[in-house]
């Protein structure tokens, strides 16, 4: 009894302390504004944490990023190598390859720091791209999204950037050689390409200051602009609600998951320590980018089987696959086997992904706004496109490495770039056009499945005496999300008199070319409109009663605004 009264006085203390606590807080800071806020609902699926890799690989680059500078000396003043590592000894190099090599085998603790922030870097660039095309194959970039649209493909190019600012620091052999295929690049460009690249290196190359350059880059213009559209990103998620996927008591009217705190909160933070630990072990048992044995840069070595990182390795594999081709215009000299692919391609690649949701809403007609996610295979033409371009860019990888892959397998050089660039050519239409089939067919399955049931597996014969299989009906939930795709029909050419002919007709024929192949099903059953009883309009809403009743464990968060 004793215990329990003394259990009994110290839990009424704790919330006595909690509550002024709060009181105190709520004084001076919006915290009970902030309560809607905390109980915001967030989808539970897998693909949603795409996003959040992202954002703590960034965090983990950050802090090793501050470390890192305490050690780093971004100077190209040269010096004699006199440290612990023997190979070196009496070698000259620059204060910033110096100091690289310093990190590594001086400072303790450095080797692990810098391969820790080297991983994160790739995790980084990586789980942009992945929740990028996340966000494409579902069709979240949609009305009212795509000016996220917009700030994601620019945090991917600033993170490009950012990432080859900062391989290029070391000042080693194999990031001195990028640096000197950037100038070659920089010099493609007509009239302004000499003074662009006097600009960037301080004069000739390679001059004294592009690591400095390079450095304030890196550490300070590229993190903020990131950091700012990071957070901006993150401000029109939290105002536009999550995106969900089809599901009985998902609506474009509610969002449907776990509450922000404590529960998604929770979940959020263990994903950061399984990134960081999973970084951290990466930087213990892989070596990633050992400076040490490429030797100091030197402008007239280049190294053997060299390979950048994966981020910039299509814009290798274009440049070796474009033949050799210039022209001379008034005494001056354009490269085109330098400008096209790394200048004019990048360029081209980056405008279609910045405009694809305009062109997509153009050519469909569709100005509705949409809160639940598509299926990759509800969608064909834009699930064909999106494959075509990976398969355009992976074999731009992989040509990247030609000189590795005919040197591992024993393959004729030239014969492997000529596969390539026929690949580059053909491959993609090939690719987009078996991947439509294969959506449309998968759509068939569904139409299917729809009409006669799932199949259960059990054989028996008939009366006639043959064997048929026996169906048994699909649940209510999968019946639901089968019954939900909703295929709009193709624009007819537009009569409007300030519209020019040609056009209309150029928006009707693509519009038949993205919804003409199709199969239709059964017409979804209608949501209820809260709105619709007073009573109900009260109480929660109907979607969000379907929905825990078929989790127990969701949440639905406010309606749409």
């Amino acid at each position: 009894m004793l215990l329990q009264r003394r259990r009994a006085r110290a839990g009424a203390r704790a919330r006595h302390a909690a509550e002024h606590t709060v009181n105190w807080a709520d004084g001076r800071l919006p915290v009970s504004e902030g309560g809607g806020l905390l109980r915001k609902a967030f989808p539970e699926h897998w693909s949603f944490l795409l996003g959040e890799i992202a954002l703590y690989s960034f965090v983990v680059l950050l802090l090793t990023g501050v470390w890192l500078t305490l050690f780093f000396k971004p100077s190209m003043a040269e010096v004699v190598y006199d440290g612990s590592y023997e190979p070196l000894l009496g070698v000259r190099m620059s204060e910033a390859y110096r100091s690289t090599v310093d990190i590594s085998f001086d400072v303790r603790g450095g080797l692990l720091i810098r391969q820790v922030h080297h991983w994160a870097s790739l995790v980084f660039l990586s789980a942009i791209g992945v929740h990028l095309l996340r966000i494409f194959f579902t069709g979240a970039f949609r009305r009212p999204r795509e000016v996220n649209w917009l700030i994601g493909v620019t945090l991917f190019v600033l993170a490009l950037a950012e990432g080859f600012a900062g391989y290029s620091l070391p000042d080693d052999l194999l990031s001195g050689t990028g640096l000197r295929i950037a100038q070659g690049i920089m010099l493609s460009i007509p009239v302004v390409g000499t003074y662009v690249s006097m600009f960037v290196f301080g004069g000739e190359y390679p001059g004294h200051d592009i690591v400095p350059r390079l450095y304030s880059l890196h550490i300070l213009l590229l993190p903020g602009l990131l950091l700012a559209l990071v957070t901006l990103h993150l401000i029109l998620v939290f105002y536009l609600k999550h995106t969900q996927w089809a599901g009985r008591g998902r609506t474009n009217r509610n969002a449907v998951g776990k509450p922000l705190f404590p529960q998604f909160m929770t979940n959020s933070t263990g994903l950061f320590f399984t990134v960081f630990g999973v970084l951290a072990v990466l930087a213990a048992v892989a070596q990633i980018n050992p400076v040490w044995t490429y030797g100091p840069y030197r402008p007239d070595i280049v190294s053997t089987g060299s390979q950048p990182d994966w981020y910039v390795g299509f814009l290798e594999g274009s440049l070796r696959l474009m033949p050799p081709f210039e022209t001379a215009v008034a005494g001056h000299t354009v490269m085109w086997n330098v400008l096209v692919p790394a200048v004019l391609l990048p360029a081209a690649l980056f405008a279609v992904l910045y405009a694809y949701p305009f062109f997509e809403r153009w050519v469909t007609g569709d100005h509705e706004e949409h809160h639940l996610c598509d299926r990759p295979r509800d969608k064909p033409v834009r699930t064909g496109l999106g494959v075509a371009a990976i398969w355009f860019y992976g074999v731009l990888l992989l040509a990247g490495g030609n000189d590795i892959l005919a040197h591992t397998f024993h393959l004729s050089l030239n014969l492997l770039t000529w596969v390539f660039r026929i690949s580059l050519v053909l491959t993609p239409p090939i690719a987009f056009v078996v991947t439509k089939r294969v959506c449309l067919a998968l759509q068939e399955r569904d139409r299917e499945r729809l009409s006669q049931g799932e199949e259960t597996g059990e054989v028996h014969q008939t009366l006639a005496g043959g064997y048929a299989e026996s169906h048994g009906p699909l649940d209510a939930e999968e019946r639901h999300v089968l019954r939900a795709r909703r295929a709009p029909e193709p624009l007819a050419p537009s009569g409007k008199e300030d519209d020019a002919p040609h056009v209309g007709r150029l928006r009707a024929t693509l519009s038949e070319w993205y919804y003409g192949d199709r199969v239709d099903v059964e017409e979804p059953e209608q949501e209820r409109e809260p709105e619709q009883d007073s009573a109900l309009a009260r109480q929660r809403e109907p979607a969000a009663d379907a929905a825990q009743a078929a989790d127990p464990g969701s949440y639905s968060g406010e309606r749409e605004r």
